[in-house]
């Protein structure tokens, strides 16, 4: 409450959005457009004039040129396809705009090092969106690790799984190109949590495949993190028809399991944001198990997850800004998760582990 009435107070910072595809339209406009720190500006749209109307105040741009050139636009997102994140920002930062660019950030190391230092040289902030920090279950995967509540982690198992058996109807997802394919996709999100959990690995060892025989990108991934005591394993892919736990734990006093039940997506893609105090609650059902034993009693109970809130991204956005403070993922944060990516494809390539 004291963040919103002091967003209230003070000036709105004026954004725009590079693309109005289903992320533009399910996880940013929304979340702009009712933000008391943000004014939801204009869109590029190059042909198609569809965020008019869903906003009808908003601006079009037919070109990304002209959308840069708006002296009005102080924050640029750009949730294009994967291959085009490093050019597009790498302009919106020349044209003197703060960015937030979605996961994964971009397609190489080399291309992430060299906008974080851009980004530094023109004095503009840059963020990486891997929202899926703030869904409800990894919220509660965070508070049992930071609470020690199963003791020191020794294993952890992460999965991001669908069933598709078609090709999605988007083809820049389906046709062999830079930052492709399930690891760049589902895969990023379960790195990010991973690193944002356990810091950076010693060593990486991927298994990255395709499973279905109409795919041309990877659609299964199998990536092993090594640390000196303890092991995370991330698994995708898309022929899982039965969910298994998406978040299992072992520790040295117990394990914690949990599915995956954050309402954010499902709630944005029905066109249900309003910003309430309740948004983001996972229905009760959905409590996470945990077994453990503390001090020699073994207990077992269910935890409740904590409110998931993709809204806090642009809260810390709006802070980093307007007050000069850090961003809620930095650029050097998505790096990271593009270096366990390039050693995870060279492992899988040479069949060995890669040490960072």
């Amino acid at each position: 409450m004291k963040l919103k009435h002091k967003m209230m107070n003070q000036k709105k910072i004026t954004a725009a959005l590079c693309s109005f595809g289903m992320s533009g339209k399910v996880f940013h406009a929304p979340l702009l457009q009712h933000h008391f720190g943000f004014n939801l500006y204009g869109v590029f749209e190059r042909s198609s004039n569809e965020a008019v109307k869903s906003y009808p105040l908003i601006k079009r741009f037919s070109a990304l040129d002209a959308l840069l050139a708006d002296d009005a636009i102080e924050l640029v997102i750009v949730n294009t396809p994967n291959a085009s994140h490093y050019e597009y920002a790498k302009k919106a930062l020349l044209a003197g705009k703060h960015v937030i660019v979605e996961k994964p950030f971009v397609p190489t190391v080399a291309q992430g090092m060299e906008l974080d230092e851009l980004a530094k040289s023109v004095s503009k902030q840059i963020a990486v969106y891997h929202n899926r920090r703030f869904d409800s279950d990894f919220l509660a995967v965070k508070k049992v690790v930071q609470e020690k509540m199963i003791g020191e982690i020794v294993e952890a198992e992460f999965h991001f799984d669908r069933y598709k058996q078609d090709l999605s109807p988007k083809q820049h997802k389906e046709t062999p190109g830079e930052a492709t394919g399930i690891v760049y996709d589902l895969g990023s999100h379960l790195i990010d949590q991973a690193l944002h959990l356990f810091g950076m690995p010693e060593s990486v060892f991927g298994d990255i495949v395709i499973m279905r025989s109409i795919s041309k990108v990877d659609d299964y991934f199998e990536i092993i993190l090594f640390y000196n005591s303890k092991r995370v394993r991330l698994k995708g892919s898309y022929l899982v028809k039965q969910p298994v736990p998406s978040f299992v734990l072992h520790g040295t006093n117990g394990s914690f399991l949990k599915e995956r039940a954050d309402v954010q997506e499902a709630n944005l893609l029905a066109g249900l944001y309003t910003a309430q105090v309740n948004w983001g609650i996972e229905p009760e059902t959905f409590k996470g198990l945990l077994n453990s034993n503390v001090s020699g009693k073994d207990e077992i109970k269910n935890i409740i997850s904590p409110q998931g809130n993709y809204a806090s991204f642009y809260d810390q956005v709006y802070i980093a800004i307007s007050e000069n403070k850090p961003v809620p993922v930095t650029a050097a944060e998505g790096i990271n998760v593009i270096k366990i990516i390039e050693a995870a494809f060279l492992s899988s390539k040479e069949k060995r582990v890669v040490a960072l």
